[in-house]
């Protein structure tokens, strides 16, 4: 399975609010294990668990699944709420969407959305379907709140039918950002920058697909969240995730499938599956160079092999042509980043008094409550959860 890594541009993103808020984001970090220069590095990269790690303890300590781009914020445990609404009773993914647009017009911080199906005569095509979202309240001057919003929805509503939903395009409100081309891989669609509304277009007849959850799915969904929502991309419907799927399973052991290799698996013509990457915004070299920075990423944070290996794992001539395509991708050196010193990653955070989500969807109250990860509530100031779930004694914490 590919390795997916996001850039330093959404983790200075996520921060912002935490900012806003006089919240100090290198302790953050560190738990995180990403070092507090990642700000100063524009084209660094980091592994997607660690950012996923990054996310959670933001929630925790704003307590706002918005973390600060919301008009006002969305209490942690609402989007859990939301998706047990989805999942019980929903016969189909249009009876499912228009729940989670009831649930949510509850709530002033949103985010608010609707289901569109264009009447005949009316605007749009009478073959597809639009969730159109309301971000105009959004305080998100890096857009990552509009985008996240997009993509949750659009991930979740996947989620529910089983299946990776084709977007014919997705659409923003706002200009085309310097980081537009994090966008192809995100939404392995068409953008549209400066619309008038900020949607996800795709096939009508996506609605009419049986909601496949139950509440056990539903709980391992929201233990592994964001990881698999915000960064995992399945894009098996596409010839972008078919590409990616094929070069990444070739990893490590190599070597990497070439464009007339990949179009013999795929039983199309190389002129066909470029024209395919073409139409979805992307190339076969681009590809390629994704899967195999994102493999040498998580090579190097794990300090699993050595430099000149990674190397030839990857395809590389030489260590040398390995070192410049790596400073190409993150703006340092493969060494350099191999010897970035690291936090204690699985030491995730405290969170802190009030509401808390505790992994099932349940909401519980009382000061010194934490969350730790399979629904278990634990008491003690002090007390700390780690990515699995697991309790980590600190100070004053009950024996």
């Amino acid at each position: 399975m590919p390795t997916h890594s996001v850039s330093a541009h959404h983790v200075r993103a996520v921060l912002l609010g935490a900012e806003r808020r006089g919240v100090a984001v290198t302790p953050l970090l560190a738990r995180a294990g990403l070092p507090s220069t990642l700000a100063d590095e524009p084209r660094a990269r980091v592994p997607a668990e660690q950012f996923g790690q990054l996310v959670r303890m933001l929630w925790a300590t704003l307590d706002d699944e918005l973390i600060g781009f919301g008009g006002a914020p969305s209490k942690v445990g609402t989007f859990a709420m939301m998706a047990h609404v989805a999942v019980h009773g929903s016969r189909d993914l249009r009876e499912a969407l228009r729940r989670c647009q009831a649930f949510y017009s509850l709530f002033p911080a949103g985010p608010r959305f609707r289901l569109v199906e264009p009447a005949t005569g009316e605007a749009g095509e009478p073959d597809e379907a639009r969730m159109e979202f309301d971000v105009s309240a959004y305080d998100d001057p890096l857009h990552f709140g509009a985008e996240s919003t997009v993509l949750v929805a659009h991930r979740f509503a996947g989620w529910l039918i089983r299946r990776r939903i084709g977007l014919r395009r997705v659409e923003f409100a706002h200009p085309e950002p310097r980081h537009a081309g994090e966008y192809a891989l995100l939404f392995g669609a068409p953008r549209v920058f400066g619309a008038g509304r900020t949607a996800a277009v795709f096939d009508r007849a996506d609605l009419d697909e049986p909601v496949l959850r139950d509440a056990a799915a539903l709980e391992v969904f929201l233990r592994r969240a964001p990881v698999d929502v915000l960064v995992c991309a399945d894009y098996g419907t596409t010839a972008t995730g078919r590409v990616r799927h094929l070069i990444g399973r070739a990893l490590p052991a190599g070597p990497v499938p070439t464009p007339e290799q990949l179009a013999d698996r795929l039983s199309v013509s190389p002129q066909t599956l470029r024209r395919q990457l073409a139409a979805e915004g992307t190339t076969y070299q681009r590809l390629r160079d994704q899967v195999r920075r994102d493999h040498a990423i998580a090579e190097l944070a794990g300090g699993r092999v050595s430099i000149e290996r990674l190397s030839r794992q990857l395809g590389f001539s030489e260590p040398s042509a390995f070192h410049r395509a790596f400073r190409r991708w993150t703006g340092e050196t493969p060494r350099a980043y191999q010897a970035r010193p690291r936090g204690d990653a699985a030491d995730v955070g405290v969170v802190g008094r009030g509401e808390r989500f505790v992994g099932r969807g349940e909401v519980v109250v009382g000061r010194g409550e934490r969350f730790v990860g399979r629904g278990e509530v634990v008491e003690g100031r002090g007390e700390r959860f780690d990515g699995r779930g697991q309790s980590r004694r600190g100070r004053g914490q009950q024996p």
